[in-house]
């Protein structure tokens, strides 16, 4: 009977592609990008004007990669001129209840965290002076 693999028991069950679905939905821009969303689908000009601070490439970049993960949807809509509008897809708004998890848990812990900064900076210039 041939032997199944066992998974060693200190292997992290976070593997390279959870990473690296995490990083590519998880980014600066993909979660204001869901968020905006959520609200409603939204034109290419929408999604810029709603999201200011985000240039034309870093929007396209990004609403190409959602759309490759599953987590919206291009939808061409056949007028004159062509329209494009983006919007939430199915697997996308399976994501909400996750992300407002964590949302919720870092408003929870944000003064823990800056006094955690703090509190590092503070050693960490202390031990830098010193040397």
């Amino acid at each position: 009977m041939p032997e199944t693999p066992q998974v060693a028991a200190t292997q992290s069950p976070i593997g390279p592609q959870h990473r690296e679905l995490l990083d590519q939905i998880l980014d600066k821009w993909s979660l204001e990008i869901l968020e905006t969303l959520c609200e409603q689908p939204r034109r290419f000009n929408e999604l810029r004007k709603a999201i200011p601070a985000i240039t034309q490439k870093s929007l396209t970049t990004t609403l190409r990669r959602l759309e490759r993960n599953g987590m919206v949807e291009r939808i061409v809509t056949r007028t004159r001129p062509l329209a494009v509008e983006y919007q939430i897809a199915p697997l996308g708004k399976t994501f909400r209840d996750p992300v407002d998890a964590l949302l919720n848990w870092t408003t929870a812990h944000m003064s823990d965290v800056a006094h955690a900064r703090e509190r590092f900076d503070a050693e960490t210039s202390i031990e830098a002076s010193a040397s």
